[in-house]
């Protein structure tokens, strides 16, 4: 008898811890939610589990996956976007990573542009954030517009001499 009642309660402390897990990931998501409207002056559009997505003046789409590493992505239906696109992609950086916003715009004008030079994917990061620009608006490449996606780095990524050169992966230096 008595050890059924342990079994209970240590089953109904799990239940609660899980439970208050749950409810931490999702006030995370929602504070971070909350920080990205007040960082960018985007308005919340909807939102379904972990993906958020947000209507931004100066992006055709802009959104946020929960799940970690928490990323953005960020599409224009131009193949090039005003400088107010990198702008925000600088804003946003910040609010997600603490990078400098400024840092990141520049970046992120650098990457699009070598993307459409070389046709592929450019990688970069800077402060924190690590930024990946497509030469069009879908994931595979193709399409007319530009798409740029923003995670924070992994701290078990970094390396005392970091990359901020922008260049893809399959570049290497020379």
């Amino acid at each position: 008898m008595k050890r059924a009642m342990t079994l209970r309660v240590v089953l109904a402390s799990l239940a609660l811890f899980l439970a208050l897990g749950s409810a931490a990931r999702a006030d995370s998501c929602d504070g971070l939610t909350v920080r990205l409207i007040r960082g960018t002056g985007a308005a919340l559009a909807g939102r379904s589990g972990s993906l958020v997505v947000f209507r931004a003046a100066d992006a055709d789409r802009m959104s946020l996956d929960c799940v970690a590493p928490r990323r953005l992505l960020f599409r224009s239906d131009l193949r090039q976007p005003p400088a107010a696109f990198f702008v925000l992609i600088g804003l946003a950086a910040r609010t997600l990573t603490g990078a400098p916003a400024e840092a990141v715009e520049t970046l992120a004008r650098r990457l699009h542009q070598d993307s459409l030079l070389t046709g592929a994917p450019q990688l970069g990061e800077v402060g924190g954030a690590v930024l990946r620009c497509d030469p069009g608006d879908r994931p595979d490449g193709f399409g007319v517009g530009s798409l740029c996606r923003l995670a924070a780095d992994r701290p078990a990524r970094r390396r005392s001499h970091g990359r901020s050169s922008g260049l893809s992966r399959a570049a290497g230096p020379g």
